[in-house]
Protein backbone atom coordinates (compact mmCIF):
# COMPACT_ATOMS: atom_id res chain seq x y z
CA UNK A 1 0.00 0.00 0.00
CA UNK A 2 1.09 3.97 -0.33
CA UNK A 3 1.43 5.52 2.61
CA UNK A 4 -0.37 8.78 2.99
CA UNK A 5 0.71 11.41 5.53
CA UNK A 6 -1.52 14.05 7.35
CA UNK A 7 -1.07 17.84 6.73
CA UNK A 8 1.29 19.42 9.23
CA UNK A 9 -0.14 21.40 11.40
CA UNK A 10 1.08 24.87 13.31
CA UNK A 11 2.14 26.45 9.58
CA UNK A 12 2.27 30.57 9.96
CA UNK A 13 0.93 32.85 6.99
CA UNK A 14 3.26 33.94 4.07
CA UNK A 15 4.94 37.07 4.94
CA UNK A 16 5.50 39.14 2.21
CA UNK A 17 9.28 39.32 1.50
CA UNK A 18 8.73 42.46 -1.55
CA UNK A 19 6.77 45.52 -1.94
CA UNK A 20 3.33 45.57 -2.99
CA UNK A 21 2.30 46.03 -7.17
CA UNK A 22 4.63 45.15 -9.97
CA UNK A 23 8.44 45.90 -10.60
CA UNK A 24 8.66 47.78 -13.59
CA UNK A 25 11.30 51.12 -14.85
CA UNK A 26 12.99 52.10 -11.75
CA UNK A 27 9.60 51.05 -9.73
CA UNK A 28 7.05 49.64 -8.75
CA UNK A 29 3.64 49.98 -9.93
CA UNK A 30 0.41 49.26 -9.18
CA UNK A 31 -1.31 46.37 -10.37
CA UNK A 32 -4.64 46.64 -12.09
CA UNK A 33 -5.50 43.43 -10.74
CA UNK A 34 -4.85 40.84 -7.67
CA UNK A 35 -5.76 36.91 -7.79
CA UNK A 36 -5.47 34.47 -5.50
CA UNK A 37 -2.65 32.20 -4.84
CA UNK A 38 -3.52 28.67 -3.46
CA UNK A 39 -2.12 25.97 -1.85
CA UNK A 40 -2.53 23.17 -4.31
CA UNK A 41 -2.74 20.70 -1.33
CA UNK A 42 -5.94 21.85 0.44
CA UNK A 43 -6.29 25.03 -1.65
CA UNK A 44 -5.83 27.53 1.39
CA UNK A 45 -5.03 31.10 0.50
CA UNK A 46 -0.93 31.69 0.15
CA UNK A 47 -1.69 35.20 -1.11
CA UNK A 48 -2.53 37.68 -3.18
CA UNK A 49 -0.49 38.47 -6.21
CA UNK A 50 -0.64 41.16 -8.51
CA UNK A 51 -1.53 40.71 -12.19
CA UNK A 52 -0.98 43.15 -15.10
CA UNK A 53 -2.33 43.84 -18.06
CA UNK A 54 -1.29 44.86 -21.58
CA UNK A 55 -0.61 48.72 -20.86
CA UNK A 56 1.60 47.42 -17.69
CA UNK A 57 3.77 45.44 -20.29
CA UNK A 58 4.32 48.11 -23.17
CA UNK A 59 5.04 49.93 -19.99
CA UNK A 60 7.72 47.58 -19.26
CA UNK A 61 8.73 47.11 -22.58
CA UNK A 62 9.45 50.85 -22.89
CA UNK A 63 11.62 51.09 -19.74
CA UNK A 64 13.62 48.08 -21.21
CA UNK A 65 14.11 49.52 -24.16
CA UNK A 66 15.48 53.04 -22.58
CA UNK A 67 18.11 51.23 -20.81
CA UNK A 68 18.89 48.74 -23.24
CA UNK A 69 22.30 50.92 -24.10
CA UNK A 70 23.23 52.03 -20.28
CA UNK A 71 22.65 47.67 -19.23
CA UNK A 72 24.52 46.51 -22.06
CA UNK A 73 27.49 48.91 -20.97
CA UNK A 74 27.22 48.01 -17.35
CA UNK A 75 30.65 46.98 -16.37
CA UNK A 76 31.49 42.91 -16.05
CA UNK A 77 32.31 43.80 -12.09
CA UNK A 78 28.55 45.52 -11.76
CA UNK A 79 26.69 42.21 -13.65
CA UNK A 80 29.38 40.07 -11.79
CA UNK A 81 28.43 41.50 -8.27
CA UNK A 82 24.53 41.92 -8.73
CA UNK A 83 24.40 38.22 -9.38
CA UNK A 84 26.57 36.99 -6.21
CA UNK A 85 24.58 39.46 -4.10
CA UNK A 86 21.38 37.85 -5.25
CA UNK A 87 23.46 34.30 -4.26
CA UNK A 88 24.37 35.28 -1.19
CA UNK A 89 20.63 36.45 0.21
CA UNK A 90 18.59 33.65 -1.19
CA UNK A 91 21.46 30.98 0.58
CA UNK A 92 21.07 33.06 3.55
CA UNK A 93 16.89 32.74 3.26
CA UNK A 94 17.06 29.22 2.02
CA UNK A 95 14.22 27.83 4.77
CA UNK A 96 12.13 30.77 3.58
CA UNK A 97 12.39 30.65 -0.46
CA UNK A 98 11.91 26.22 0.46
CA UNK A 99 8.56 27.01 2.15
CA UNK A 100 6.98 29.51 -0.45
CA UNK A 101 7.67 26.64 -3.07
CA UNK A 102 6.14 24.41 -0.86
CA UNK A 103 2.85 26.37 -0.98
CA UNK A 104 2.88 28.00 -4.05
CA UNK A 105 3.57 24.96 -6.18
CA UNK A 106 2.31 21.94 -3.62
CA UNK A 107 5.77 20.17 -4.47
CA UNK A 108 7.09 18.19 -1.99
CA UNK A 109 9.51 19.99 0.01
CA UNK A 110 12.27 17.52 -1.07
CA UNK A 111 12.10 18.94 -4.55
CA UNK A 112 11.65 22.53 -3.79
CA UNK A 113 15.16 22.00 -1.65
CA UNK A 114 16.47 20.79 -4.86
CA UNK A 115 15.27 23.26 -6.88
CA UNK A 116 16.82 26.03 -4.82
CA UNK A 117 19.79 24.15 -4.62
CA UNK A 118 19.78 24.36 -8.53
CA UNK A 119 18.76 28.39 -8.46
CA UNK A 120 22.00 28.77 -6.18
CA UNK A 121 23.99 27.26 -9.20
CA UNK A 122 22.51 29.00 -11.63
CA UNK A 123 22.85 32.60 -9.85
CA UNK A 124 27.25 31.45 -9.10
CA UNK A 125 27.56 29.92 -12.63
CA UNK A 126 26.32 33.38 -14.06
CA UNK A 127 28.34 35.60 -12.14
CA UNK A 128 31.33 33.34 -13.26
CA UNK A 129 30.49 33.00 -17.06
CA UNK A 130 30.38 36.80 -16.76
CA UNK A 131 34.34 36.63 -17.19
CA UNK A 132 34.20 34.35 -19.62
CA UNK A 133 32.55 36.76 -22.35
CA UNK A 134 35.08 37.36 -25.17
CA UNK A 135 36.23 37.11 -28.66
CA UNK A 136 39.14 35.44 -30.68
CA UNK A 137 41.13 36.90 -33.25
CA UNK A 138 40.45 35.89 -36.79
CA UNK A 139 43.38 34.94 -39.53
CA UNK A 140 42.47 37.00 -42.66
CA UNK A 141 45.14 36.78 -44.71
CA UNK A 142 44.03 33.07 -45.66
CA UNK A 143 43.91 35.13 -48.88
CA UNK A 144 46.07 37.84 -50.36
CA UNK A 145 43.31 40.24 -50.28
CA UNK A 146 43.55 39.70 -46.51
CA UNK A 147 47.06 40.57 -46.07
CA UNK A 148 47.67 43.35 -43.70
CA UNK A 149 44.53 42.99 -41.79
CA UNK A 150 43.53 42.76 -38.59
CA UNK A 151 40.17 40.33 -37.67
CA UNK A 152 38.42 39.90 -34.32
CA UNK A 153 35.70 39.38 -32.96
CA UNK A 154 33.39 40.62 -30.06
CA UNK A 155 30.43 39.34 -28.19
CA UNK A 156 27.65 42.07 -27.72
CA UNK A 157 24.31 41.96 -26.05
CA UNK A 158 21.62 40.14 -28.34
CA UNK A 159 18.99 43.62 -26.63
CA UNK A 160 16.02 43.11 -24.67
CA UNK A 161 15.28 39.73 -23.31
CA UNK A 162 11.73 38.69 -22.68
CA UNK A 163 11.47 35.12 -20.52
CA UNK A 164 8.30 33.47 -19.82
CA UNK A 165 8.70 30.44 -17.67
CA UNK A 166 6.06 27.47 -16.20
CA UNK A 167 4.62 26.42 -12.87
CA UNK A 168 6.46 23.72 -11.80
CA UNK A 169 9.84 25.32 -11.20
CA UNK A 170 9.02 28.96 -10.80
CA UNK A 171 12.25 29.78 -8.77
CA UNK A 172 15.01 27.81 -10.87
CA UNK A 173 12.89 29.07 -14.24
CA UNK A 174 13.18 32.14 -13.85
CA UNK A 175 16.39 32.51 -12.52
CA UNK A 176 17.77 30.67 -15.99
CA UNK A 177 15.81 33.05 -17.89
CA UNK A 178 17.16 36.31 -15.79
CA UNK A 179 20.39 35.45 -14.22
CA UNK A 180 22.02 34.63 -17.98
CA UNK A 181 20.10 37.87 -19.88
CA UNK A 182 21.66 40.08 -16.98
CA UNK A 183 25.18 38.68 -17.42
CA UNK A 184 25.08 38.76 -21.26
CA UNK A 185 24.25 42.63 -20.66
CA UNK A 186 20.35 42.19 -21.83
CA UNK A 187 17.48 44.00 -19.64
CA UNK A 188 14.87 41.91 -19.18
CA UNK A 189 11.42 41.38 -18.00
CA UNK A 190 10.32 38.07 -16.43
CA UNK A 191 6.62 36.42 -17.33
CA UNK A 192 5.76 34.13 -14.15
CA UNK A 193 3.33 31.77 -14.71
CA UNK A 194 -0.05 32.60 -13.27
CA UNK A 195 -0.65 30.10 -10.56
CA UNK A 196 3.43 30.51 -9.24
CA UNK A 197 4.24 34.12 -9.06
CA UNK A 198 5.28 34.59 -5.48
CA UNK A 199 8.77 33.17 -5.78
CA UNK A 200 9.93 34.82 -9.20
CA UNK A 201 9.08 38.30 -7.67
CA UNK A 202 11.23 37.58 -4.92
CA UNK A 203 14.14 37.03 -6.83
CA UNK A 204 13.32 39.66 -9.07
CA UNK A 205 13.23 42.00 -5.77
CA UNK A 206 16.26 40.64 -4.90
CA UNK A 207 18.09 41.27 -8.05
CA UNK A 208 17.13 45.25 -8.17
CA UNK A 209 17.77 45.57 -4.78
CA UNK A 210 21.50 44.26 -5.56
CA UNK A 211 21.34 46.30 -8.95
CA UNK A 212 20.72 49.36 -7.15
CA UNK A 213 23.00 48.79 -4.20
CA UNK A 214 25.61 48.43 -7.43
CA UNK A 215 24.50 51.92 -8.88
CA UNK A 216 23.10 50.12 -11.59
CA UNK A 217 19.42 50.37 -13.26
CA UNK A 218 16.90 48.47 -11.28
CA UNK A 219 14.66 48.36 -14.89
CA UNK A 220 17.59 45.65 -16.38
CA UNK A 221 15.53 43.88 -14.24
CA UNK A 222 11.08 43.26 -14.54
CA UNK A 223 8.58 41.66 -13.80
CA UNK A 224 4.98 41.43 -15.71
CA UNK A 225 2.30 38.79 -14.48
CA UNK A 226 -0.64 38.09 -16.47
CA UNK A 227 -2.47 35.68 -18.30
CA UNK A 228 -1.57 34.83 -22.09
CA UNK A 229 -2.85 39.00 -23.50
CA UNK A 230 0.46 39.87 -21.59
CA UNK A 231 2.68 37.33 -23.17
CA UNK A 232 1.30 38.11 -26.52
CA UNK A 233 1.98 41.97 -26.04
CA UNK A 234 5.87 41.23 -24.31
CA UNK A 235 6.64 38.67 -26.97
CA UNK A 236 5.07 40.14 -30.33
CA UNK A 237 7.11 43.27 -29.81
CA UNK A 238 9.75 44.22 -32.51
CA UNK A 239 11.39 45.56 -30.11
CA UNK A 240 13.06 42.47 -27.93
CA UNK A 241 15.98 40.62 -29.11
CA UNK A 242 15.06 37.53 -27.71
CA UNK A 243 11.98 35.14 -26.01
CA UNK A 244 13.06 32.95 -23.57
CA UNK A 245 10.23 30.15 -22.81
CA UNK A 246 9.73 27.16 -21.02
CA UNK A 247 6.21 25.46 -21.38
CA UNK A 248 4.35 23.21 -23.34
CA UNK A 249 5.18 22.64 -26.82
CA UNK A 250 1.57 23.65 -27.92
CA UNK A 251 1.89 27.55 -26.93
CA UNK A 252 5.87 27.40 -27.48
CA UNK A 253 5.15 26.69 -30.83
CA UNK A 254 2.53 29.78 -31.31
CA UNK A 255 5.17 32.31 -29.61
CA UNK A 256 7.70 31.47 -32.26
CA UNK A 257 5.37 31.93 -35.11
CA UNK A 258 4.27 35.15 -33.59
CA UNK A 259 7.88 36.11 -32.62
CA UNK A 260 9.30 35.56 -36.18
CA UNK A 261 11.21 37.01 -36.77
CA UNK A 262 12.91 37.63 -33.21
CA UNK A 263 15.23 34.81 -31.92
CA UNK A 264 13.12 32.35 -29.67
CA UNK A 265 14.63 30.01 -27.19
CA UNK A 266 12.12 27.19 -26.52
CA UNK A 267 12.43 24.64 -23.63
CA UNK A 268 9.37 22.48 -23.99
CA UNK A 269 8.06 19.37 -23.07
CA UNK A 270 8.71 15.31 -23.72
CA UNK A 271 7.82 12.00 -22.64
CA UNK A 272 11.38 10.94 -21.64
CA UNK A 273 11.81 7.33 -21.88
CA UNK A 274 14.20 4.69 -19.98
CA UNK A 275 15.14 1.71 -21.86
CA UNK A 276 16.07 -1.40 -19.70
CA UNK A 277 17.94 -3.34 -21.80
CA UNK A 278 18.79 -7.08 -21.20
CA UNK A 279 22.31 -6.89 -19.16
CA UNK A 280 20.90 -3.83 -17.13
CA UNK A 281 21.18 -3.95 -13.30
CA UNK A 282 17.48 -4.38 -12.74
CA UNK A 283 17.14 -2.99 -9.16
CA UNK A 284 19.20 0.09 -10.20
CA UNK A 285 16.94 0.35 -13.32
CA UNK A 286 13.95 0.34 -10.91
CA UNK A 287 15.25 2.84 -8.23
CA UNK A 288 15.42 4.85 -11.27
CA UNK A 289 11.88 4.88 -12.19
CA UNK A 290 10.65 5.56 -9.21
CA UNK A 291 13.14 8.14 -8.32
CA UNK A 292 12.66 10.20 -12.08
CA UNK A 293 8.88 9.01 -12.55
CA UNK A 294 7.75 10.79 -9.38
CA UNK A 295 9.87 13.44 -8.58
CA UNK A 296 7.69 16.90 -8.40
CA UNK A 297 4.45 14.48 -8.14
CA UNK A 298 5.65 13.98 -12.07
CA UNK A 299 5.31 17.52 -13.19
CA UNK A 300 8.60 17.73 -14.90
CA UNK A 301 9.20 17.71 -18.45
CA UNK A 302 12.03 14.54 -17.88
CA UNK A 303 10.60 13.25 -15.95
CA UNK A 304 10.31 9.16 -16.48
CA UNK A 305 7.29 8.62 -18.63
CA UNK A 306 7.77 5.69 -20.97
CA UNK A 307 9.93 2.90 -19.90
CA UNK A 308 10.55 0.20 -22.46
CA UNK A 309 12.05 -3.06 -21.32
CA UNK A 310 13.55 -6.04 -23.22
CA UNK A 311 11.21 -8.66 -23.38
CA UNK A 312 14.21 -11.28 -21.42
CA UNK A 313 13.80 -9.24 -18.03
CA UNK A 314 10.21 -7.61 -18.50
CA UNK A 315 8.43 -10.12 -15.78
CA UNK A 316 10.76 -9.53 -13.01
CA UNK A 317 11.74 -5.78 -13.38
CA UNK A 318 8.26 -5.13 -13.10
CA UNK A 319 7.85 -7.11 -10.21
CA UNK A 320 10.98 -5.06 -8.74
CA UNK A 321 9.53 -1.93 -9.95
CA UNK A 322 6.27 -2.37 -8.35
CA UNK A 323 7.56 -3.38 -5.25
CA UNK A 324 9.43 0.19 -4.82
CA UNK A 325 6.50 1.85 -6.11
CA UNK A 326 4.07 0.61 -3.13
CA UNK A 327 7.08 2.30 -0.51
CA UNK A 328 6.05 5.85 -1.59
CA UNK A 329 4.54 8.21 0.78
CA UNK A 330 2.30 10.35 -0.46
CA UNK A 331 0.25 12.89 1.07
CA UNK A 332 0.98 16.36 2.43
CA UNK A 333 4.51 17.74 0.93
CA UNK A 334 5.11 20.00 3.79
CA UNK A 335 6.06 17.02 5.22
CA UNK A 336 9.87 16.28 4.58
CA UNK A 337 8.83 12.25 3.99
CA UNK A 338 6.67 12.98 0.80
CA UNK A 339 7.23 11.99 -2.38
CA UNK A 340 4.54 12.49 -4.11
CA UNK A 341 1.57 15.24 -3.95
CA UNK A 342 -1.22 17.37 -5.46
CA UNK A 343 -0.90 18.20 -8.85
CA UNK A 344 -0.97 22.36 -9.62
CA UNK A 345 -4.67 22.53 -10.10
CA UNK A 346 -7.81 20.27 -10.37
CA UNK A 347 -8.06 20.24 -13.86
CA UNK A 348 -4.80 18.91 -13.82
CA UNK A 349 -5.11 15.93 -11.85
CA UNK A 350 -8.70 15.31 -13.97
CA UNK A 351 -6.68 15.53 -17.11
CA UNK A 352 -4.12 12.58 -16.00
CA UNK A 353 -6.89 10.57 -14.53
CA UNK A 354 -9.16 10.49 -17.65
CA UNK A 355 -5.37 9.76 -19.60
CA UNK A 356 -5.31 6.52 -17.10
CA UNK A 357 -9.16 5.58 -17.60
CA UNK A 358 -8.49 5.72 -21.09
CA UNK A 359 -5.35 3.55 -21.30
CA UNK A 360 -6.96 0.66 -18.88
CA UNK A 361 -9.92 0.63 -20.73
CA UNK A 362 -7.62 0.16 -24.42
CA UNK A 363 -6.18 -2.75 -22.72
CA UNK A 364 -3.63 -1.56 -20.56
CA UNK A 365 -3.36 -3.40 -16.64
CA UNK A 366 -2.46 -1.21 -13.88
CA UNK A 367 0.71 -2.61 -12.05
CA UNK A 368 0.46 0.13 -9.23
CA UNK A 369 -1.43 3.08 -8.19
CA UNK A 370 -4.73 4.80 -10.33
CA UNK A 371 -6.57 5.97 -7.62
CA UNK A 372 -6.98 9.18 -6.55
CA UNK A 373 -6.42 9.89 -2.22
CA UNK A 374 -7.30 13.29 -0.82
CA UNK A 375 -7.15 14.83 -4.35
CA UNK A 376 -3.54 13.01 -4.86
CA UNK A 377 -2.95 10.88 -7.60
CA UNK A 378 -1.53 7.70 -6.63
CA UNK A 379 2.25 6.71 -7.84
CA UNK A 380 0.80 4.58 -11.06
CA UNK A 381 2.32 2.02 -13.27
CA UNK A 382 0.48 1.09 -15.90
CA UNK A 383 1.49 -1.88 -18.19
CA UNK A 384 0.83 -2.54 -21.91
CA UNK A 385 -0.27 0.97 -23.24
CA UNK A 386 -1.05 1.59 -26.59
CA UNK A 387 1.06 3.50 -28.54
CA UNK A 388 -1.62 5.64 -29.47
CA UNK A 389 -2.99 6.96 -26.32
CA UNK A 390 -1.87 10.08 -24.39
CA UNK A 391 -0.29 8.44 -21.39
CA UNK A 392 2.19 7.42 -23.77
CA UNK A 393 2.50 9.45 -26.78
CA UNK A 394 2.22 12.95 -25.11
CA UNK A 395 3.50 14.39 -21.64
CA UNK A 396 1.13 13.21 -18.92
CA UNK A 397 2.72 15.50 -16.62
CA UNK A 398 1.37 13.57 -13.42
CA UNK A 399 2.65 10.29 -11.17
CA UNK A 400 2.50 8.05 -13.99
CA UNK A 401 4.65 5.70 -15.47
CA UNK A 402 3.90 3.58 -18.75
CA UNK A 403 5.32 0.23 -19.73
CA UNK A 404 6.17 -1.22 -22.82
CA UNK A 405 8.38 -4.74 -23.42
CA UNK A 406 10.19 -5.77 -27.03
CA UNK A 407 12.18 -8.23 -28.22
CA UNK A 408 15.51 -6.42 -28.45
CA UNK A 409 17.30 -3.30 -28.02
CA UNK A 410 17.10 -1.90 -30.88
CA UNK A 411 13.39 -2.20 -31.52
CA UNK A 412 13.49 -0.62 -28.16
CA UNK A 413 15.91 2.50 -29.51
CA UNK A 414 13.46 2.84 -32.40
CA UNK A 415 10.71 3.07 -29.89
CA UNK A 416 12.28 5.90 -27.98
CA UNK A 417 12.60 7.94 -31.37
CA UNK A 418 9.35 6.94 -32.49
CA UNK A 419 7.90 10.08 -31.08
CA UNK A 420 7.31 13.71 -31.57
CA UNK A 421 9.54 14.75 -28.82
CA UNK A 422 13.00 14.44 -27.87
CA UNK A 423 14.25 16.18 -24.43
CA UNK A 424 15.89 13.97 -22.86
CA UNK A 425 16.76 9.46 -22.60
CA UNK A 426 18.17 7.14 -20.79
CA UNK A 427 19.82 3.56 -20.98
CA UNK A 428 20.28 1.18 -18.34
CA UNK A 429 23.05 -1.00 -19.68
CA UNK A 430 26.33 -3.25 -18.50
CA UNK A 431 27.63 -3.04 -21.97
CA UNK A 432 29.91 -0.70 -23.48
CA UNK A 433 28.40 -1.00 -27.09
CA UNK A 434 24.70 -0.45 -26.05
CA UNK A 435 25.99 2.66 -24.26
CA UNK A 436 27.47 4.15 -27.22
CA UNK A 437 24.71 2.85 -29.67
CA UNK A 438 22.09 4.78 -27.45
CA UNK A 439 24.17 7.59 -27.83
CA UNK A 440 24.66 7.64 -31.60
CA UNK A 441 21.30 6.66 -32.43
CA UNK A 442 18.48 8.59 -29.98
CA UNK A 443 16.96 11.54 -31.03
CA UNK A 444 17.64 13.37 -27.92
CA UNK A 445 19.02 16.69 -26.79
CA UNK A 446 20.66 14.11 -24.12
CA UNK A 447 21.20 10.55 -23.42
CA UNK A 448 21.93 9.39 -19.57
CA UNK A 449 23.46 6.44 -19.21
CA UNK A 450 22.68 4.56 -15.99
CA UNK A 451 20.79 7.56 -14.34
CA UNK A 452 17.97 8.70 -14.85
CA UNK A 453 16.78 10.82 -18.14
CA UNK A 454 15.95 13.76 -15.54
CA UNK A 455 19.32 13.50 -14.01
CA UNK A 456 20.79 17.67 -14.84
CA UNK A 457 23.46 19.67 -14.11
CA UNK A 458 22.98 23.58 -14.41
CA UNK A 459 26.16 23.66 -15.75
CA UNK A 460 25.87 21.53 -18.83
CA UNK A 461 23.64 22.39 -22.08
CA UNK A 462 19.90 21.42 -22.10
CA UNK A 463 17.59 21.73 -24.45
CA UNK A 464 15.64 19.36 -26.68
CA UNK A 465 15.27 18.56 -30.75
CA UNK A 466 11.98 18.24 -32.75
CA UNK A 467 9.00 19.31 -30.61
CA UNK A 468 11.19 19.34 -27.51
CA UNK A 469 12.10 22.81 -28.46
CA UNK A 470 15.72 24.70 -29.45
CA UNK A 471 18.21 26.43 -28.24
CA UNK A 472 20.17 25.61 -24.97
CA UNK A 473 20.17 26.55 -21.30
CA UNK A 474 22.62 26.32 -18.61
CA UNK A 475 24.18 29.82 -18.02
CA UNK A 476 27.17 29.44 -20.33
CA UNK A 477 24.68 27.97 -23.11
CA UNK A 478 22.27 30.62 -22.62
CA UNK A 479 24.55 33.69 -22.26
CA UNK A 480 25.57 32.97 -25.76
CA UNK A 481 22.68 32.44 -26.80
CA UNK A 482 21.91 35.65 -25.29
CA UNK A 483 24.36 37.23 -27.50
CA UNK A 484 25.71 38.07 -30.77
CA UNK A 485 29.51 37.98 -32.70
CA UNK A 486 30.07 41.40 -33.78
CA UNK A 487 32.98 40.52 -35.98
CA UNK A 488 36.04 43.80 -36.48
CA UNK A 489 38.05 44.14 -39.69
CA UNK A 490 40.67 46.75 -39.28
CA UNK A 491 43.51 47.69 -42.15
CA UNK A 492 45.90 49.84 -39.94
CA UNK A 493 46.63 53.07 -41.96
CA UNK A 494 50.05 52.72 -43.67
CA UNK A 495 52.43 54.90 -42.15
CA UNK A 496 53.99 57.14 -44.91
CA UNK A 497 57.70 57.34 -46.29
Amino acid sequence: MTTHVKPAVGESPVVREFPEGLPIGEHWVEAPATEDVRFPYDGTLVARAPVGDTGLARQALDAAVAVREQVGRLPSHTRRAALLATHETIASRRADFERLLVLETGKPLVDCRVEVDRTLLTLLTAAEEVARLHGETVPLDLLPSGEGLLGFWTRKPIGVVVGISGFNYPLLLAAHKVAPSLAAGCPVIAKPAPQTPLATLWLVHLLREALRAAGAPQGAVQLVAGGPEVGVALTTDRRIGAVSFTGSAAVGHQIARDAAPTKVLLELGSNAALVVAADADLDAAADAVVRGGYYGSGQACISVQRVIVVDSVREEFVARLTERVAQVTVGDPRDPATRVSALIDKRSTERVCAWVEQAVEAGASLAAGGGVADGVIEPTVLVDVDRALPVWDEEVFGPVVAVRSVPDLDTALDLVNDSRYGLHASVYTSALDTAFAALDRLEVGGVVVNEVPGFRSDVMPYGGVKDSGAGREGPRFAIEELTVTRMAVIRPTAKKP
